[in-house]
């Protein structure tokens, strides 16, 4: 089947509303690109890491994938891609089989293997913003093996696009890409990173926003993470519909229904808790923690 024959029936098959058909994520022929030439363009990273475990005190990266793309800072348009970079590293002892089945990685594959230090970090040096799809767990790993990132602002395409907002329930990369009619090789990391690329080439679903212009507007926000303690059990419902979850404790944190909101806005939602949720508008059992969205800091304010 040629490429005409291809095309013709995944349009067919779209067309009878029974199927969606998912496209191999390929930049190279991408056309979504701008591509256009701009002044003064800016230079982004999507990177993705696979690694040892989860514990950036012990564990190592086995696996680095970064797109280098230029974007226009104004009107937040995705150029082209200018470089990509994808290498092992041995990590000094052996893999457990539980990260080899996760990532396919063997032992084989980072025997003897080091980073590209130069090639990296020049690509960090070059770069107005890092983006990762869970950042807070990437960045803790890479700034410990490439310091020259913790100079560079990061962006998390994971928490910071509303995406239950967009009717997107679930915000694993894969599924992403499924609900915008793609798919990838998972789990390798230059392949991560490609497919986080094409997911901010899309509009978010129901408000049309590009997202990465979302992302552009949001990186460096700082939320305030309201845990209503004590909260009246009659009120889960009002506070289900405001769009609290429920912490059970398990995993840390309060007990209690809990909710994020932009820094600005916290006194707003104190207000609210005092007039629909706490008797008498009482509301000194409330905790607020004001956080960024990667997780940089964290300072409890009551």
């Amino acid at each position: 089947m040629n490429s005409l024959e291809a095309e013709i029936a995944v349009t067919s098959l779209n067309a009878t509303g029974d199927y969606k058909v998912l496209r191999r994520m390929n930049l190279s022929q991408d056309n979504r690109f701008a591509g256009k030439v701009i002044a003064n363009p800016r230079i982004g990273l999507c990177l993705d890491t696979e690694t040892t475990g989860l514990n950036p005190a012990c564990d190592k990266i086995i696996e680095l994938g970064i797109v280098a793309f230029q974007y226009d800072p104004l009107t937040a348009g995705i150029i082209k891609i200018i470089d990509r970079y994808a290498g092992f590293e041995d990590p000094g002892f052996p893999l457990s089989a539980e990260t080899t089945a996760i990532t396919g990685i063997t032992d084989e594959m980072v025997s003897g293997q080091s980073f590209d230090n130069a090639q990296v970090c020049r690509l960090a040096d070059q770069a107005s913003l890092v983006i990762a799809h869970n950042a807070a767990f990437d960045r803790k790993f890479v700034e410990a093996r490439f310091p020259v990132f913790s100079k560079v602002p990061w962006g998390c395409s994971m928490t910071q696009v509303d995406w239950q907002a967009e009717r997107i329930s679930t915000r694993v990369l894969e599924y992403l890409l499924f609900k915008f009619g793609w798919f990838i090789n998972a789990h390798r990391a230059l392949d991560d990173a490609e497919g986080l690329l094409g997911i901010l080439l899309e509009s978010l679903p129901v408000s049309g926003t590009p997202i990465f212009k979302v992302l552009l507007e949001r990186y460096d926000e700082v939320t305030a993470k309201v845990c209503a303690v004590g909260a009246p059990y009659e009120k889960k419902d009002v506070l289900k519909q405001r769009g609290y979850r429920w912490n059970d404790g398990a995993q840390g944190g309060c007990k209690a229904w809990w909710t994020s909101v932009p820094g600005d806005m916290e006194r707003e939602e104190l207000t609210w808790l005092a007039n629909e949720v706490y008797p008498r508008g009482i509301t000194d059992s409330v905790e607020i923690t004001r956080v960024d969205a990667l997780d940089r800091f964290s300072i409890r304010e009551r």
